[in-house]
């Protein structure tokens, strides 16, 4: 007979690919968890996974028990939503997974009513410079710049938002304003980190110099939340969504006819993930409300993000 806490130790394991990422998500220190694993395949006289310095890849029977520990766990998952929907009121935890920027700035003040009309939600948003990965089970929900491409995934457009090029009124005082993009390589500019951009939807910069000359970045940062602090205290020019820009009095668009770039947000999630209320209920809740700030997201003027009012459940 399996036990069941094995079946989880597995899993985590599975998922991660490396012994410190699942010990830390399983509230265990690294000895333990690798003792459990190793006493987990004795008891089952089968080796599960090849170790290396890389980290723990599945054999071919871990493969085979993989599919169904899922399977096991989505069970575990419907039954213990089915309990709570008794009570009519939803519990448990939603991990969503959104690019740094978009999560801090709408994201964020969006969920607040959320968590107020579900109290008994925990909600974790991982606001990161890079892409979550639904495959090893770091979320439930993902919003990404680029439309994933892996089988198995309910993908979904979330909407479309702008970019433009911003500069401080202190910077653009002291070195004027660009006229065209030519004046560009003129300018000191702040952007991403090329070899660390971990999306092409996030290379702005590129196509919009003159081939001719060499940019010149005074700061280059994997953080767009960098790339905009340094833009409010005047080191260069940068381009940024306008959901981050036109909202601080400091900051002023240039070149607004040569620099208008529209991108999209793209919201996912596993299938057997997206079937379980509390994800579906957020899956809907973000469409609906980004719906309405659409206006917003594309630097209208004078839009500001519009948060829902809290109406906890009763």
């Amino acid at each position: 007979m399996l036990d069941w806490q094995d079946i989880q130790v597995f899993l985590e394991v599975a998922r991660s690919e490396r012994l410190t990422d699942a010990a830390r998500r399983l509230g265990l220190d690294h000895s333990t968890l690798s003792r459990r694993t190793r006493r987990f395949e004795q008891k089952l006289n089968t080796q599960l996974f090849e170790r290396s310095t890389h980290g723990y890849r599945l054999t071919e029977a871990g493969h085979r028990l993989q599919a169904h520990a899922e399977e096991m766990a989505r069970h575990a998952a419907e039954a213990a939503e089915g309990l709570s929907d008794q009570d009519r009121q939803l519990s448990g935890q939603v991990r969503l997974g959104v690019t740094e920027g978009f999560g801090t700035w709408v994201i964020a003040p969006l969920l607040s009513a959320f968590g107020e009309r579900h109290p008994a939600l925990t909600l974790d948003l991982l606001a990161l410079p890079r892409v979550v990965n639904l495959s090893r089970h770091e979320a439930d929900l993902a919003i990404t710049v680029e439309r994933p491409s892996s089988a198995g995934l309910v993908i979904s457009r979330l909407c479309d938002y702008r970019l433009r090029l911003y500069g401080s009124r202190d910077y653009l005082a002291r070195h004027g304003r660009p006229a065209t993009r030519r004046d560009l390589g003129r300018h000191r500019l702040i952007g991403y980190i090329d070899d660390l951009i971990f999306s092409d939807q996030l290379n702005y910069l590129d196509p919009l110099l003159a081939p001719s000359r060499e940019p010149q970045f005074s700061i280059r940062s994997t953080s767009v939340t960098t790339q905009y602090s340094a833009t409010v205290q005047g080191a260069g020019l940068a381009v940024l969504p306008c959901f981050m820009a036109e909202q601080h009095p400091a900051l002023e668009a240039v070149l607004t006819d040569d620099v208008d770039l529209t991108r999209q947000f793209w919201i996912t999630a596993r299938q057997e993930q997206r079937r379980l209320s509390r994800v579906r209920l957020t899956w809907d809740y973000l469409r609906e409300t980004i719906e309405a700030n659409r206006a917003f997201l594309m630097g209208e003027p004078g839009e500001s993000l519009a948060c829902p009012p809290a109406r906890p459940e009763r």
